[in-house]
């Protein structure tokens, strides 16, 4: 038997604000913020589905801020838009250019609102 990949931790110091920034690059809404300080955020219920869809995300608070360039990120890819087009849409949500080092590259290196790199790939539109 194996493991499937059900859910990503990401620690913040602001669940509910960085689950609002991915929710919207996303298109996944909360399923999840009962519990003080944790925040969980996946694609919307399917029904007859035992459970949220995997993966999600669950965003958990932590006292210390991030220090260095993460070691695991999202890559994220556009599917009605440009690559462009999807990186002014993120500038807009709150998400900000940065350089960790990657030179002349086809995908586009950002961060969120908390500075978590993420990077936008190439359009996969039909």
């Amino acid at each position: 038997m194996t493991s499937r990949f059900t859910e990503l931790g990401v620690d913040c110091a602001d669940p509910g604000a960085l689950a609002a920034f991915w929710c919207a690059v996303l298109g996944y809404e909360v399923i999840d913020d009962e519990d003080e300080g944790f925040v969980s955020i996946g694609l919307p219920p399917v029904p007859g589905a035992r459970g949220p869809v995997p993966p999600t995300i669950l965003f958990a608070r932590v006292p210390e801020g991030k220090v260095v360039k993460n070691r695991l990120h999202l890559d994220v890819n556009p599917s009605d838009r440009e690559q462009a087009a999807e990186v002014d849409r993120l500038l807009g949500l709150g998400a900000r250019h940065v350089d960790v080092g990657q030179g002349e590259v086809s995908w586009v290196v950002m961060a969120d609102p908390e500075g978590n790199e993420f990077c936008v790939l190439a359009s996969c539109r039909p």
